[in-house]
């Protein structure tokens, strides 16, 4: 049986701390050459994503999971063009991602590493989805999502976006792959930063394939799970939950959140669903939870915070891709609490995690 470790990360006030040294080092650097030069070399980092979209998409850390290749012995891997692989690890590498040793053998090093796709927290899935032509081309229609405050995916699509998903398989399963990344480089975060003990039965609404609630599970002995999402997405569950070794504690049911939710549990758990839909979808989504809660029963939300002021915070730019895909939305600590308010719940909490995402913990009103 695989389980997944006990959370070893640092207290999310720790990593608090660090993210504002983070932030102030980067502005110092900015502040050290002519506002023009900084400007320009914000521009120019959409030039490395297409880098590093490049260096996953011919897998080149794969290439070298067995040890140092030149650029030669790289380009026959992966069938491309020497000189080509040369330049692009050149840019890389002053990036610090690979290193090249001193007889000009390219290897692995930390970030390389992580675009392995049988990494233990493997980002190639994540850059593969933003490097893509189809994310490109959403991107740079992100003008006309901000003129009328509405996805443009709809429009140059001609459907929504997660439809266009289904209509494109390929792109479907990149996509699934990046979140599936996202995901699971949260999972331990969460569980490090919220006590679930106190929750008989968690019922994980919009959980996918169940790997956070069977995390959850590991934690938490005494609780049993119910696993709740669309039928084509949990079909695949009952590997993952019995994987981890929950199976035995967790059920499984399928269905839409804007109909019906299982009721009966302690706790109803949401990761990233609700900044997913527009104002009066996300509204109904949590309506439908509401009228599935008994008295008591906890919601939790897992999602972006947004800080109040102008400090820089990741969710600040998925909500940008929110707007320009989805037409959801991330939201501050006081955008949440009168959010929750229209559909009937009090705000309790707010924890944060280690990670850039928090668990909102709120109570029927």
């Amino acid at each position: 049986m695989l389980k997944i470790a006990a959370p070893k990360v640092p207290p999310a006030r720790v990593v608090h701390v660090l993210d504002v040294v983070r932030s102030g080092v980067s502005a110092l650097h900015r502040r050290m050459v002519p506002p023009p030069v900084a400007l320009l070399e914000m521009i120019n980092q959409c030039w490395a994503t297409q880098a590093i979209y490049a260096a996953a998409k011919l897998d080149i850390a794969g290439a070298l999971a067995d040890g140092p290749l030149t650029a030669t012995e790289i380009a026959d891997k992966v069938g491309a063009d020497p000189d080509g692989v040369q330049r692009l690890l050149r840019l890389l590498v002053s990036k610090g991602i690979f290193a090249r040793d001193s007889s000009g053998r390219y290897r692995l090093n930390a970030l390389a590493d992580a675009l392995r796709s049988d990494a233990d927290a493997s980002m190639r899935g994540f850059a593969l989805f933003v490097g893509s032509p189809e994310h490109w081309e959403h991107w740079a229609h992100l003008t006309d999502s901000v003129r009328t405050g509405d996805p443009s995916v709809r429009e140059i699509r001609g459907m929504p976006f997660f439809e266009f998903l289904s209509h494109k398989p390929e792109f479907g399963a990149i996509f699934d792959e990046a979140m599936t990344s996202l995901s699971e480089l949260s999972t331990v975060p969460i569980c490090a930063a919220y006590d679930f003990t106190r929750f008989d039965t968690i019922v994980d609404v919009g959980g996918g394939r169940g790997r956070l609630l069977a995390a959850i599970l590991q934690q938490t002995p005494q609780s049993r799970g119910i696993l709740f999402d669309q039928p084509h997405v949990v079909e695949a569950a009952a590997e993952v939950l019995a994987e981890q070794g929950v199976a035995q504690r967790c059920a499984v049911e399928s269905g839409s959140f804007f109909e019906r939710v299982p009721s009966g549990g302690d706790a109803y758990l949401l990761k990233h669903i609700i900044h997913d839909w527009p104002h009066d979808e996300a509204l109904a989504i949590l309506r439908t939870v509401r009228a599935a809660m008994p008295t008591g029963a906890t919601l939790l939300l897992i999602e972006f915070v947004l800080p109040e002021g102008d400090e820089p915070h990741f969710g600040k730019l998925v909500d940008l891709e929110m707007l320009l895909s989805l037409g959801g939305r991330e939201r501050t600590a006081q955008e949440f609490r009168d959010f929750l308010a229209e559909a009937g719940f009090e705000l309790a909490r707010i924890v944060p995690t280690a990670g850039p995402i928090c668990v909102i913990e709120a109570k029927p009103a």
